[in-house]
């Protein structure tokens, strides 16, 4: 039994850097969002179960096959060195194993839950996996848009499996988690410049400026917040939670005008972590309002 015990932590501790549990689970949580905007999770709770199986399969299986794929990638950034790949904790064939397994295990299962949901997910795992990674990645710094697509595609599912359709609401929703995306891969893209260099990737701090990188950031930042507030409106959020919406919304947007008129890494990362928080909140306020 010991002996058992041991061999799945160790396993534990070799795949969960895989799914990027954080990122997995940020994913995960627009996703629930998405779904309790549109129907009441406590009624059908069966349905939310599903929801949330498939989903982290789905999404899990997504970021590990992009893992394999970007193995020569994160083994030339100091960032990424340590990662269970490029460190040589698992074989390329058993990273394939777990890839494929929970990629298709959880596409699998949307489609059994729902065709319309399942459709949205496979076409989130399409857009960041052959899309994203194998197509553009390495080409133009510009594929961050569709590894933005890629990013709206859980809420979007989530709202679709609630309401058996596609409304402009869950787009909205999905939009507003495209325009986050940018807060994220480009503060990274500034403070990692050299790693992304050596590892050949073009970005945008490599490709325009520093300082325009800077305002894109800012820009999309508060484009994404007021998204966020029109898809509030959209599912009738009330005014006690809108309120706290606001609040975070006018945070964010003070620190998007910091960023933009004095551009600095120390500016840019502070907007980074709060649009991260930003976003959570914003998809916990969409939960609140649905139960």
């Amino acid at each position: 039994m010991q002996a058992a015990m041991r061999w799945i932590r160790d396993r534990l501790s070799r795949y969960l850097p895989m799914i990027k549990s954080l990122q997995t689970g940020l994913l995960l949580t627009t996703g629930l969002a998405g779904f309790m905007s549109a129907r009441c999770p406590v009624i059908h709770w069966q349905v939310l179960l599903g929801l949330t199986g498939s989903l982290f399969l789905a999404i899990s299986g997504s970021t590990a096959t992009n893992m394999v794929l970007d193995r020569d990638i994160d083994a030339r950034m100091a960032r990424t060195c340590f990662r269970p790949l490029p460190a040589g904790r698992i074989s390329v064939r058993e990273a394939w194993t777990l890839a494929l397994v929970l990629s298709l295990t959880g596409i699998g299962w949307a489609f059994w839950l729902d065709r319309l949901y399942g459709a949205v997910v496979l076409a989130g795992w399409l857009f960041d996996v052959m899309v994203y990674t194998l197509w553009l990645k390495r080409r133009t710094p510009w594929s961050i848009i569709w590894g933005g697509i890629a990013g709206g595609m859980p809420v979007l599912a989530g709202r679709a499996l609630g309401l058996g359709s596609i409304d402009w609401v869950g787009v909205t929703l999905a939009l507003a988690v495209l325009l986050w995306i940018p807060t994220h891969i480009l503060t990274f893209s500034v403070r990692y410049r050299e790693d992304y260099a050596r590892a050949s990737i073009p970005t945008f701090p490599a490709w325009y400026s520093e300082d325009f990188t800077h305002k894109i950031v800012a820009v999309s930042s508060v484009l994404a917040a007021g998204v966020m507030g029109l898809a509030a409106y959209g599912i009738g959020m009330t005014w006690g939670y809108l309120r706290v919406l606001v609040v975070l919304s006018g945070g964010l947007l003070a620190l998007a005008i910091t960023a933009a008129c004095r551009p600095s890494m120390k500016a840019n990362f502070a907007l980074f972590k709060y649009a991260s928080i930003y976003m959570l909140s914003s998809m916990v306020l969409l939960v609140l309002e649905g139960i």
